[in-house]
Order: C-alpha cells, then sequence, then structure tokens
C-alpha cells in the first residue's frame, strides 16, 4: 500500500513539474510573441484620411462629392495644400462646387492648387497670386516662340528699341538699335483667350498674358509701346538667374566705336583796330579772357 501512495506522490510530483514547464514555455512564447508585435506596432507608419480623386479630373469639371473619395496617407508624405476634412474641401454653409484648373489621374490627391476656391471660375483670376497682375503681351510666331508656349510656363522678356546714345547729339545718327533683358522667369498664366494649360501641339497666339507685380505692369507698357518684345522659353527646371544683357549693333557686330577726334585748339589772337590816317590798322594786344 505505501508502495502504491509512494508511486502515486512521485507521478503527481511529475505531472506538476511538467505542467509548470509547459505553463512556463507557454508564457515565454506569449511575452515574446507579444514583444515582437509591440515592435511591429511601433514601427507602423501613422496614417491620415486624404481626400483623392475617384476618377480622372480634367480642366474646366467641376468637383463633386463622387468624384472624391477619402485614403489612408502616411502623415509624414501627405502633399502640401491636400484636403484632409470634408467640410474643408465641401462647405457645410455653401452649395457652390469647386472647378479643376489642372487635370488629375485616379487616386491622385486632390490639393488646393489645382482646385479653385467655392464658386470661383477656372480664369486666370484662380492663377493670380496675391499682389500680383496679368498683363497682356503681343506676340507673333517669332516673338511668341513658335506658338509652344503654354499656360504655366516661365519667359524672359527682352525689349528691342531705338535708344539716344549718351552724350550725343540729338539726331538719326546719334540712335542706335539696342536688346535688353528687361524681366526674367516670368510666369504665363494664358495664351489668348484660354488659360487651360492641358493643350497639346503648337498654337500661334496673338497675345500672351503673364503674372507680374504692379511695378512690373509698368515698365512692360511703357517697353511695349516703345519698342518690341520678344519672349524666351526657360526651361522647367531651370534654377539659373539671368544676367544683365544688352547688345547694341556694335556689338553685335563686333565692331569697334569710332574715336573721337577732337579739334585742335587755336590759339586765340586779340587785336584792336586804329586809324593811321586814312589806313586802318589793327594792333596785337594781350587777350584778357
Amino acid at each position: 500500500m505505501r508502495v502504491v501512495f509512494g508511486l502515486v506522490l512521485i507521478a503527481g510530483l511529475a505531472l506538476a513539474g511538467f505542467a509548470v514547464y509547459m505553463a512556463k514555455n507557454y508564457i515565454a512564447s506569449y511575452q515574446a510573441k507579444l514583444a515582437a508585435a509591440n515592435a511591429v506596432k511601433e514601427q507602423m507608419v501613422k496614417t491620415i484620411p486624404v481626400f483623392v480623386a475617384e476618377r480622372q479630373l480634367k480642366y474646366g469639371e467641376q468637383l463633386t462629392r463622387e468624384d472624391v473619395r477619402q485614403v489612408r496617407w502616411p502623415e509624414d508624405a501627405i502633399p502640401e495644400g491636400a484636403f484632409i476634412k470634408e467640410e474643408e474641401l465641401f462647405p457645410a454653409n455653401s452649395d457652390e462646387l469647386r472647378t479643376v484648373v489642372r487635370s488629375m489621374e485616379k487616386d491622385e490627391a486632390i490639393m488646393a492648387l489645382k482646385v479653385t476656391e467655392p464658386g470661383q471660375d477656372a480664369g486666370i483670376t484662380s492663377r493670380l497670386e496675391r499682389g500680383m497682375r496679368a498683363f497682356a503681351i503681343k506676340v507673333d510666331v517669332a516673338s511668341g516662340v513658335s506658338g509652344f508656349l503654354m499656360p504655366g510656363h516661365r519667359v524672359d522678356v527682352y525689349w528691342t528699341g531705338e535708344v539716344q546714345r549718351p552724350g550725343a547729339a540729338r539726331n538719326s545718327e546719334s540712335r542706335s538699335e539696342v536688346t535688353k533683358l528687361i524681366e526674367t522667369a516670368v510666369n504665363v498664366i494664358a495664351i489668348d483667350q484660354s488659360a487651360n494649360s492641358e493643350t497639346t501641339g503648337a498654337t500661334i497666339a496673338r497675345t500672351v498674358t503673364v503674372a507680374v507685380r504692379p511695378e512690373q505692369v509698368a515698365s512692360l507698357a511703357l517697353a511695349q509701346t516703345t519698342g518690341r518684345l520678344s519672349l524666351a522659353l526657360v526651361g522647367t527646371n531651370d534654377d539659373t538667374i539671368s544676367e544683365a544683357i544688352e547688345i547694341d549693333q556694335a556689338k553685335l557686330l563686333g565692331l569697334a566705336a569710332a574715336p573721337v577726334v577732337e579739334e585742335e585748339k587755336k590759339e586765340e589772337v586779340c587785336t584792336i583796330r586804329t586809324r593811321r590816317g586814312a589806313e586802318v590798322v589793327e594792333l596785337p594786344i594781350p587777350c584778357t579772357n
């Protein structure tokens, strides 16, 4: 009887030890999985819902609620001007819709620079930044870069006309033809009456509308009435600053300026006239002046 009791006791202790061992392994495995899950959670990127285009949107279309949807976007990679809240994109106190001013592909983020304010027209006024003005420049095939200009491009503006040479007498021979760079990297906002930047192919325009400051409007208006304006297209990624450029006919053709010949100064002679009888003679005297 005692032998049986001893065997049962030993078996119970063995089972208890095995159970403790299994529980310890289970707890250790659970803690390891929990630590791994926490590590993955720490590495997860925090996301925020952002409105994107539900379909391809073209210039001039009105933006409705059916045209957008929300997707999770990494918080540190949200484009500037993106809409996060619905009341920002579609104000609750207004039924007026925004208009698309730049085409967007499906799933592209809706940004403030690609749509107008609610109810605002998609014309050039929506492209003018604070303090800027729209100014139209008359162009032709040559001065308008063969019609390859489009809204969104940047151009340098050159003036060509006649100027009076400093210190020269006012006559036709004292004037020379000059071409000078007067404005650099000016933004084009419209071609003729179109502000659509999605136009493809060359268009022979009559006017190019640019966005400039009020003082630039004055200088361009004066330049346009006193000479001819030509535009030079600036590259998309070109961030260089153009230096002052002025070319006249002599510099263009490599002609040296004619030397100025000064007349030899003659010695001044002062005389007085006196009569000697019937004869009048001139007598030299010192000049007082």
